[in-house]
């Protein structure tokens, strides 16, 4: 394992996939599937992935049962050649599997249990040791984990910028009606923060592109990145802003991973020392790869087919 670049802190787990699946389900009791699958899933191991894919030294910080789930995703990440020496496993609690039902506009349905790993990463799983020897820091499970409320965030965001890392994060809606009042004080140390517009538009309490950012801003992020996901992606400073749009010639089977995919493939970029507005489309590409097919399968291994639909090959 070569010294890793990114440290990606958050949930990794089981999806079994099936689509396209209606309500009429429940109705009938069975229904015929065009695709049915089981894929590594949780959006920090997501991330993990589609950053390996791309040459990218990874670390993996997670928590997993000792179960077969558990062991289908150390075994996933052998094969994606990701660090897997800070993930936690545990005899007590299970490795989480969700049930992911993708209609048929690609959109995601999710049965999942408060009781497996998911939902119990603890601030107790993140030692110091794992925050060593690395670049860029990714906690990519903002409101997935009950246990990482604003102060415990606060904590582990303040040791990682002790290891002079940039300090990135993304997040999932909100579960406890939070504000960003709520969340201000950890927040304000993060360098990048990848929501979706949704998920920012329910913790800013805003509508508006400008006006969700600029909360964002006041908090004292530095960069907000909003995921907007046909439209593409809006990225806001204290000093410029940028509409980068979404490659257009992608067919839409399922967008579980999608957005990130876009955080990876943004870091990616960052990494590389893309200008922001490149960082954009190079992730908008990465993601429009990702939707074109059933789970959360990243952004391909092929950097030049990205680069192509994002307009900057050389």
């Amino acid at each position: 394992m070569n010294h890793p670049i990114f440290i990606i802190a958050g949930a990794a787990i089981m999806d079994v996939l099936a689509r396209p699946v209606d309500p009429s389900v429940f109705r009938t009791g069975s229904i015929p599937a065009k695709g049915i699958t089981m894929r590594t899933g949780g959006d920090a191991m997501n991330e993990a992935k589609a950053l390996s894919s791309l040459g990218n030294p990874v670390r993996l910080i997670s928590k997993l049962g000792r179960d077969t789930a558990g062991d289908t995703i150390m075994a996933e990440c052998a094969m994606s050649h990701i660090d897997t020496s800070c993930i936690r496993r545990s005899g007590d609690i299970p490795t989480s599997v969700n049930i992911v039902l993708v209609d048929d506009q690609g959109e995601r349905h999710f049965i999942t249990s408060p009781r497996g790993t998911l939902r119990n990463l603890y601030p107790e799983d993140i030692p110091d040791s794992a925050l060593e020897g690395s670049k860029f820091f990714c906690f990519a499970s903002i409101f997935v984990s009950p246990f990482f409320d604003n102060a415990a965030l606060t904590d582990l965001f303040r040791r990682v910028k002790d290891q002079k890392m940039t300090l990135c994060a993304d997040m999932t809606k909100c579960k406890n009606k939070e504000t960003l009042a709520d969340m201000k004080e950890c927040l304000s140390l993060l360098d990048y923060v990848f929501p979706n517009y949704e998920e920012a538009a329910l913790l800013t309490g805003e509508t508006d592109l400008d006006d969700i950012a600029d909360a964002f801003l006041q908090c004292g992020v530095k960069h907000v990145v909003i995921k907007n996901g046909s439209r593409g992606c809006f990225i806001k400073t204290n000093q410029e802003r940028w509409e980068i749009p979404a490659y257009s010639g992608a067919k839409c089977i399922d967008t579980t991973g999608a957005g990130d995919t876009f955080t990876a493939c943004f870091l990616h970029a960052l990494g590389k020392n893309f200008s922001l507005p490149d960082c954009g489309r190079f992730a908008n590409a990465g993601a429009s790869i990702c939707i074109e097919n059933l789970g959360a399968c990243g952004a391909g291994n092929d950097i030049n087919v990205i680069l192509k639909r994002a307009g900057l090959e050389e």
